[in-house]
This record gives C-alpha cells, structure tokens and sequence, in this order.
C-alpha cells in the first residue's frame, strides 16, 4: 500500500474482513533487487462469469429513492477509490482493495433471470434502478452488452427504470432508451466528482473523463431522455469547492435534477481512502480525516438512516445550504422529475417449447 498505480484507485492489496489468513511479503535480504524488467506490470482486469440465481434487490431504506435494483456486475473496473460498493468484494473472499477493480464478476444470463422475474405470478411493478452497487457501464460493457440486453427485456415488458453512471458509454443505447423517454419509463443521472480531468484521473481513474460525461448528458437531453446529476461524492477539502461549478454545467448541459451525496466510508472503505489520500494529497490528508470525522460523529463512518448520506454538524449543514442556493438559482425542479409510469408494465411471455406462432 502507499504506491500510486497507474489506471487504479487502489494502491494495493488490503484483504477482506473475513478473511482468514492474510499473505505479507517481507524481504529477508537472501536476494539482490529485482531488475528493472522484471517488476510486475500493473494488475489486469481478470473477467469471470457468474450465474445468478436472482437479480432483482429488494430494500427497504428510507433514505434510498428506490426499492428495486439490478446490478449486471460485481466489481468495478472505473476504480474508483471511494466506492462505497468495495466491502461487497469480501462476501467473495476477495480483497475490496485492487480485487474489487481488476476481478470483475460478470452476471451473463442476467437478463434470461430478469425476464423469469418480471414473469412471476403477483410480481409487484416499481422502478428498477440499474447499476447501483457497480457501474452498469463500465468497461466490460462495451464488449458483454449485458446492461444493453437488460434494458431489452425492460423495454418489452415496460418497465420504468433509472440509470445512474459515469460512462459516456450510457450514449450507445440511445435507441433503447429515447422511445422509453417517450414513454416516461426511463431517466438517467450522471454521477460527477469534479470538472477537473487530473483529480478525474486520480480518484476514478478508468471513468469517462468529466468533459465526456457532460457531453453524454447533452446528448442524451437532446434525444428528449430526462437527465439528472449527482454530486457525489462530496470530499471535504477535496472537492467540495467545486459543487456549484458541477452543478451549473450539468444544468447548462440539460440536467433536469440535481442531487448531492456526502463521503462514506463504510468497512474496508476507510483505511483504503486514508491510504489514498496519503499517497495523493499528503498535506491534506489529516485535514480530510478530521473533518469527516467530525461529520460522522468522532468515526469514520455513521451507517445510521438519515445521516449516512448527508452527515451532521456544522460542515454538513453548510454543504446542505450550499446546494440548495444552488439548486434554486440554476433552477432545478426541487421536487425532481415526475414519477415514472407504472401502469404500463406488461408481464414477459415465458418462452415455451413449442415456440411462438405469432
């Protein structure tokens, strides 16, 4: 740990609180220094496959706008050093660390098990968010076009969903997802961190590049797809100085809603994001800690209803007023975007083994 790695957010491998044992290497002096041809390359992206059994997540959070989520991938390979997802990694005995961006779990017949679910008998219609445990858009996407084939069996069947990513690849589908627009069944948010491409490239370093997301936005806007933006997350002396300057050129782009979403560092999260920040922003790093701590009530993190996505005390009222001034003087809706329509789902035929006539 403490090494900048290029292309990852990650700066080494940290194991999983279940683990069992734990792997350190130490140098007994027996060797002389590896030759410079020999130090290991970057870690690669490892894809493996997953069958699902399900793929429908239910909750019941009250400070979550959704109950319903359906994530095509665990693991995400954008890196980014924040993620709130990273701890998942762990139930897999898998390090949150650089096994969470280079081991990548790809749910290859999602889309056959979403369309059994969405066929079940007193199945229960409310938007499905996509890809909120991992980015339904990251890399491996381009290639497996599972999110692509998700939003087919959603199409067919009407379903209102929402996207939330931060890969300009979300642009591809456009001819899904504009007749879904026309439809109110679709809306799409695009998380943005910063305007700044090198911080970008730092704390999400395999994500579209600020400047791509916005363009993505304006495009998906444009084809009459109701957009959003998130500010998330917010860093204390990170990047929190540049909410209004994300937030007005969302809205210049088309975003229609805004949202803001503060720091977490759940689990294995927080030692890797101290660890990021020393190797990064050293003489920030104390600074940074301190004040989420404050935020958090003396920890690092408050996973406690109501305040695991906005904090308490006085920084996090101050980020609160912040946004709302800026929210009214660039005109976003406060009450966001009209719910999506429900009343037009219709259930998937299930196959069946004498084929279709019609």
């Amino acid at each position: 740990m403490g090494e900048r790695i290029k292309g990852r957010g990650s700066t080494g491998w940290l194991p999983g609180r279940f683990a069992v044992t734990v792997a350190e290497a130490a140098d007994d002096g027996w060797h002389a220094p590896p030759a410079e041809e020999d130090i290991a390359s970057p870690p690669r992206t490892q894809l493996r496959e997953e069958r699902a059994r399900s793929v429908i997540s239910r909750n019941t959070s009250p400070d979550i706008g959704f109950s319903q989520s359906v994530n095509p991938y665990r693991g995400c390979e954008h890196g980014c050093s924040y993620c709130f997802a990273r701890p998942s990694h762990a139930y897999l005995d898998l390090s949150p660390g650089l096994d969470f961006e280079t081991k990548i779990f790809a749910k290859t017949n999602a889309p056959d098990v979403l369309r059994q679910e969405l066929a079940r008998p007193g199945y229960q219609v409310s938007p499905i968010a996509l890809g909120i445990n991992t980015d339904a858009y990251q890399p491996s996407e381009r290639r497996l076009q599972l999110t692509r084939r998700i939003i087919e069996v959603l199409a067919e069947a009407r379903h209102p969903f929402t996207l939330i990513t931060k890969n300009a690849l979300v642009e591809r589908d456009l001819d899904l997802l504009a007749p879904l627009a026309a439809q109110n069944l679709v809306r799409v948010h695009f998380s943005i961190t910063t305007l700044d491409n090198g911080l970008s490239s730092r704390l999400e370093p395999r994500a579209a590049a600020p400047h791509a997301r916005l363009r993505a936005l304006r495009r998906l806007h444009e084809a009459g797809v109701p957009v959003g933006v998130m500010f998330a997350p917010a860093i204390p002396w990170v990047n929190d100085s540049e909410l209004e300057a994300v937030l007005e050129a969302a809205r210049e782009a088309g975003a229609q809603s805004a949202g803001y979403v503060l720091l977490r560092l759940p689990h294995e999260v927080a030692p890797l994001f101290r660890d990021w920040l020393a190797t990064h922003v050293p003489d920030r790093a104390e600074h940074v800690m301190s004040t989420i701590n404050q935020l958090r009530g003396g920890k690092d993190y408050d996973s406690a209803f109501g305040k695991r996505m906005r904090g308490e005390g006085v920084y996090a009222d101050l980020l609160a007023r912040r946004f709302a001034l800026a929210r009214k003087r660039l005109g976003f809706d406060p009450h966001r975007l009209p719910a999506l329509d429900c009343s037009r789902f219709t259930a998937p035929r299930k196959p069946s083994p004498q084929g279709e006539l019609f």
